[in-house]
């Protein structure tokens, strides 16, 4: 998996999640962060990502 992939996986399931609603698995959204994380994405790249895919 390249970075560009492991970053849009996190911000989906960072979104999936809902916050406190909580709809998934926390660990989920844990794992998918730590993958993007270890791969060179910052919480910044994620962030930007995460906003890209709410206007889509």
């Amino acid at each position: 998996m390249d970075v560009q992939q492991a970053v849009r996986d996190a911000a989906r399931a960072v979104l999936e999640h809902g916050g406190p609603e909580a709809h998934t698995d926390p660990r989920t959204v844990v794992d998918a962060m730590e993958q993007a994380l270890q791969l060179g994405a910052t919480h910044e790249d994620i962030r930007v990502e995460m906003a890209r895919q709410r206007t889509q």
